[in-house]
Parts: structure tokens; C-alpha cells; sequence
């Protein structure tokens, strides 16, 4: 077998194929969407993210200092679960703590601490004491914040846009992208309230936070290297 070539026990028929795609995909194993590194088995279309193709057995979470996380191939029990990190419904593969009965899908169970390109840093912490910049809420999931204090996004807000425009974006080409262009004005109205003196530190502002929203759609969606990826590239657009 190749250094690129696994075999995996959710698809046991067929070798899976590492790949970088600028396209968006849904992980076969925790049935969420992903984009940029994947491994794939072409004859049948399964694709999984990296952190579900090559989980760890048990991890442990510096927001959970108690808990102790087990990979799980599906949800145990018989009643619907949601994970406590972007309160998305859990259907497929999750890691779960049986102690505590925290869930987290894999991806937001590896959900980078510190995204940080060298202009923009931005934290993730448990909860905030700001709103966010999309449903203007304090409270409900995990966010990242900048260093500075003035860009907040929970995951879960990110999830909800990208779920909201999954079909278009999969299926329509460019309908999606220009769809999910229109929930960035009121992003950028929301800063713009803070920097009214300014025109200069308005747009700086906007491009701070189109970019801060940028790396936290690819860190959501399983890749945070994915930052050129086209899609990104296109709903990040700041014509």
C-alpha cells in the first residue's frame, strides 16, 4: 500500500486515496461538510475528512479537563445528540465522553486553538462575554475571537451558514457563493459601528474580519491550511 493509501474500517471493500479538493464535500464518517484534504474512494463517492479517516482513539480537550474522549463510529444510545462544540446534530462519527456525556464531532474535536497567519490571530475560547458578529448573540457555542477583542464568531453561526448553503454550493456552482457573499454586509455593518471616524479603519476593518471569517470556515470545515481554496476564495470576495 502506498504512503497516500489506506484502508479503513468504515469502507473495507475498496483502498481510499489521499486528495486535496477546492471543492466542498460531505464526510461519509461524521456526515458534515469538509473541503481541502480528504481520503476518497472514487469508485463508490466516499470521502472522509483527515480526522475521521485518521482518528484517535481517545483525546482529551483543554476546554474539558475532566472528560476523556473515546472515538465512536456512531452516537451511542437511542436518543438524538448534539455536539457541545457548534450544537450541531451528532450522526455519524463522534468522540464522546461517557463520564460526562459531551460529544464533539471530530473536526470541532481538533478545532485549532490558535489560527494565526501572522496578521490576523484568532483564539477559540469555550464561551465569550462579547456577541457575535453574525447573530449578535454572547452566549451558545464555542467562538473565536481576535486578539484584539473585536471580531467574534461562534462555530456554531459558521456551521449554520455553511449548512444553510451546502446544496447550492455543491450542486449550484457559483449560486452558492454569491449567497453566501450576502451575509457578509452585516457582518461588516456590525464593525463598522466601532470605526465611524475613520474610512481608512473601516475598511482595514472589513478586511480583518472577511479574512478572520476565512480562516474559521476552513478550520471548521476540517482543513485550516484550505485557505486558498476556491470556494473560500469566493465567499470571502471583497469586491
Amino acid at each position: 500500500m502506498k504512503y497516500n493509501e489506506i484502508s479503513h474500517f468504515s469502507h473495507p471493500q475498496h483502498i481510499l486515496k489521499f486528495e486535496y479538493t477546492e471543492v466542498p464535500f460531505k464526510c461519509d464518517g461524521c456526515k458534515e461538510v469538509g473541503i481541502g484534504s480528504r481520503y476518497r474512494c472514487s469508485f463508490c463517492d466516499f470521502d472522509l475528512h483527515m480526522h475521521c479517516a485518521i482518528p484517535s482513539l481517545s483525546i482529551s480537550h483543554p476546554f474539558y479537563t475532566k472528560c476523556s474522549f473515546q472515538f465512536l463510529s456512531r452516537p451511542p444510545g437511542d436518543t438524538p445528540r448534539y455536539c457541545n462544540a457548534c450544537e450541531k446534530d451528532v450522526t455519524g462519527f463522534v468522540y464522546h465522553c461517557k463520564t460526562c456525556g459531551f460529544d464533539l464531532h471530530p473536526c470541532c474535536a481538533k478545532l485549532p486553538m490558535v489560527l494565526d497567519d501572522g496578521e490576523v490571530k484568532l483564539y477559540l475560547y469555550r464561551k465569550v462575554s462579547s456577541p457575535c458578529h453574525r447573530c449578535g448573540r454572547k452566549g451558545r457555542s464555542w467562538s473565536y475571537q481576535s486578539a484584539c477583542k473585536k471580531y467574534n464568531l461562534h462555530v456554531a453561526c459558521v456551521r449554520e451558514m455553511l449548512v444553510e448553503n451546502w446544496h447550492e454550493l455543491y450542486f449550484g456552482g457559483g449560486k452558492g457563493s454569491r449567497k453566501l457573499q450576502s451575509q457578509i454586509p452585516s457582518l461588516k455593518n456590525t464593525l463598522q459601528t466601532a470605526h465611524k471616524r475613520s474610512k481608512g479603519k473601516v475598511k482595514k476593518c472589513c478586511e480583518m474580519a472577511a479574512l478572520a471569517l476565512q480562516f474559521i470556515i476552513s478550520a471548521v470545515l476540517g482543513d485550516p491550511t484550505a485557505l486558498i481554496a476556491g470556494v473560500i476564495g469566493a465567499l470571502m470576495s471583497r469586491a
